[in-house]
């Protein structure tokens, strides 16, 4: 009789825990977090129309820019997309539409001299990361930035 009480107990307690940890999971998914902020990381220039595409789709995803920040640094290679004279019609659309909805577009300063052009260069909206793309990304990440790099 003394066994079966124990056991009793037992299952009782495990399943008061399995109770408390499903209230627990419910109540933090009712919780509406804070802004969401991510960086995305371009260098490479094949990728450009494929991380402009990631961008869409996580504004998308996560209800519009009034849920999410997103910023873009750009170095090396990738930056050549960005120049005036050399971005497609395409391209300057959508990077014209992502500044208005408020991505925060960081071109690399040692890119920029190494490349030798200035953000009159660039296509508008552009920001010099002065002291280089990877500062301005750790920079993020210690102000809370989810790092990404597609």
């Amino acid at each position: 009789m003394h066994r079966r009480n124990i056991l009793m107990g037992a299952l009782s307690g495990i399943g008061g825990l399995f109770a408390a940890a499903g209230a627990a999971r419910a109540n933090a998914t009712a919780v509406t977090p804070d802004k969401a902020k991510v960086v995305y990381h371009l260098s490479d220039l094949d990728k450009v129309s494929f991380v402009l595409g990631n961008i869409r789709n996580h504004f998308d995803g996560m209800g519009g820019p009034d849920k999410v920040t997103i910023s873009l640094v750009v170095h090396g290679p990738a930056l050549k997309a960005f120049q005036t004279a050399s971005a497609t019609p395409d391209l300057a659309q959508r990077v014209g539409e992502f500044a208005k909805t408020g991505l925060e577009l960081n071109a690399c300063g040692n890119t920029m001299q190494a490349q030798k052009i200035t953000l009159k260069d660039l296509l508008p909206g552009f920001i010099e990361a002065d002291r280089g793309g990877v500062v301005r990304i750790a920079e993020l990440q210690a102000m809370g930035y989810v790092y990404l790099r597609p």
